[in-house]
């Protein structure tokens, strides 16, 4: 933390009484009152779907018991080239009404829950920090929005130790429309040449462990396309940290699923 995010957050600490006195704290969910800002009421916290173990060794997809070390369907038929997926939450409504809240609720003050949640899931870093890089927004689309939900998520993991951040390491070259309902190849068509490296940033990924952030992870074929980008670019290994990861077989205990090859691109969420 530097010096000005330490200078915040103590003006925040001082500030707080009066704050909670002016705006009583209140669960984002459900409005019920909490003993802190920002955070959940018991009955949300609980609707919340942590992922858990065993889980897939290269994706980290929830498996059935007794699968521990093992690799699911989708990534034996088609190796990821990420080092791993860190989902705070599986998507569900609950889940769902926190991103909607935060990302077109205009609900910042949000971030640092996610956050928390999200950085739960990192391993802690051994040595250099990897860089924290945000899956990138459109100027368009940023100038309509006000914010990049995935830089302000990475600011604030950066702030609790989790990396360093680099917001602009890559660029929204085009602007797209929602991938949810299309096929694979659409979605490839669609990102073609959307998104690039930075070109004043390449020599610093360079041999670096990154952390590509994202909220919501659906297909996984926004964050593939970032990945193959920083990989390129020389970086030593690319992890994908999100808020909730789309995957109804976790949810309904699906079983065949995880067996079938059945993944997040069969799945048209609610939030893009």
């Amino acid at each position: 933390m530097g010096r000005a995010d330490r200078i915040s957050a103590s003006l925040a600490h001082a500030f707080a009484p009066l704050v909670d006195l002016v705006f009583p704290p209140r669960c984002p969910l459900c409005g019920e009152a909490t003993a802190a800002q920002g955070g959940l009421c018991t009955g949300c916290w609980g609707q919340l779907v942590i992922p858990g173990e065993p889980a897939c060794a290269s994706c980290s997809r929830p498996m059935p018991p007794g699968s521990d070390g093992a690799t699911c369907a989708p990534c034996l038929a088609d190796p990821p080239r990420h080092a791993g997926i860190a989902a705070a939450t599986i998507y569900n409504d609950a889940s769902r009404k926190l991103l909607l809240s935060f990302k077109h609720g205009h609900r910042i003050a949000l971030a640092p829950q996610l956050a928390r949640l999200m950085a739960a899931k990192l391993p802690q870093a051994e040595g250099r920090l990897p860089l924290l890089v945000p899956v990138p927004l459109h100027r368009w689309r940023l100038w309509r929005r006000g914010f990049n939900q995935s830089a302000l998520l990475a600011r604030e993991l950066a702030r609790q130790g989790k990396g360093e951040l680099m917001v602009d390491a890559l660029l929204r070259t085009k602007s797209t429309p929602m991938l949810g309902g299309m096929t694979r190849r659409a979605r490839q068509r669609t990102l073609s040449g959307a998104i690039a490296l930075n070109p004043s940033r390449k020599h610093l990924i360079k041999g670096r462990e990154i952390i590509l952030v994202d909220d919501v992870l659906t297909s996984g074929a926004t964050s593939g396309t970032c990945v193959a980008l920083l990989l390129k670019a020389g970086a030593s290994s690319v992890r994908i940290s999100c808020f909730a990861r789309v995957m109804d077989e976790a949810l309904h205990g699906d079983t065949a699923a995880f067996d079938s090859g059945a993944g997040p691109e069969n799945i048209t969420p609610g939030v893009g």
